[in-house]
């Protein structure tokens, strides 16, 4: 892997990284969540949070209007705030020249959502020729989990680089939860990628997706997921893969799945 591979690739289902640095904050507190989110603020503090926000989005609009560093900086703001006054100045930025706008573009409407960004958001998926534009792509389209972009997603994860492979792995948990019918193609691919997919991190993402997965599926798959899990916490050459693999396990609480770590680790073969 080369070293812009590298820098593409870093990021993982609770941590997002791009470079060059834009969006960087915004990005993380979005996909991370803000620890404070589980605290219920006062009223004061609402109302304040709320002012603040409307004044950030007052001023974002009319950045989005000027130049390329004001855009920016637009953009970083609807990164981080829902407003639909800003739709109709995201969408054109989808054909923006500069990948930095386009990729920043396609995170905001992951945090501001539209049925008229579907289709663009598609086809940049599909044919956009920077890997970041992609990428960001592969990650909005789980906000868009009514939307037709489960398809889309399984191309992405079987053919695409693995920064954007791993995003659609991610994305495909929110795809596929929409309903049984879609989470059973999703699983398939899922169990797939978990086997053959060259990258520790896209392994893992595979788990985590799967796993959050697991309540939509018929019993028989719900089988096959559990059985490939028990592979890769035996057998994955990478202990992180092993690690998500033994984590995903547990969350199921399934008294047959406790039984089996049991024996496993009665057996020696798990610590």
């Amino acid at each position: 892997m080369t070293n812009s591979d590298q820098s593409l690739f870093a990021g993982s289902p609770q941590e997002l990284s791009i470079d060059p640095d834009v969006l960087a904050s915004e990005l993380e507190a979005e996909l991370q969540g803000d620890p404070l989110d589980a605290i219920e603020p006062d009223n004061a503090d609402a109302d304040a949070d709320a002012r603040n926000a409307a004044r950030d989005c007052d001023s974002a609009l009319a950045w989005l209007l000027q130049g390329h560093q004001e855009r920016l900086q637009g953009l970083r703001v609807f990164c981080e705030h829902r407003d639909p006054r800003a739709l109709p100045l995201l969408l054109p930025l989808m054909e923006a020249t500069c990948p930095i706008e386009r990729m920043s573009a396609v995170y905001a409407l992951g945090r501001n959502p539209s049925q008229l960004a579907v289709e663009p958001l598609l086809q940049l998926l599909q044919i956009d020729s920077n890997a970041y534009v992609r990428k960001a792509t592969a990650w909005s389209l789980g906000n868009y989990a009514d939307a037709p972009v489960l398809n889309p997603l399984i191309r992405s994860l079987q053919t695409d680089v693995a920064a954007v492979r791993l995003w659609a792995a991610g994305s495909l948990a929110e795809a596929g939860s929409v309903s049984a019918a879609k989470a059973d193609p999703a699983a398939s691919q899922l169990l797939l990628s978990l086997r053959i997919d060259s990258e520790p991190v896209v392994r893992s993402n595979c788990i985590w997706s799967l796993g959050r997965l697991y309540e939509q599926l018929v019993e028989p798959r719900q089988q096959e997921l559990i059985e490939a899990f028990v592979i890769s916490l035996l057998h994955d050459c990478e202990s992180s893969v092993r690690d998500e693999a033994r984590t995903a396990l547990e969350q199921l609480e399934h008294p047959m799945v406790v039984d089996r770590l049991k024996t496993l680790i009665d057996e020696g073969l798990l610590l």
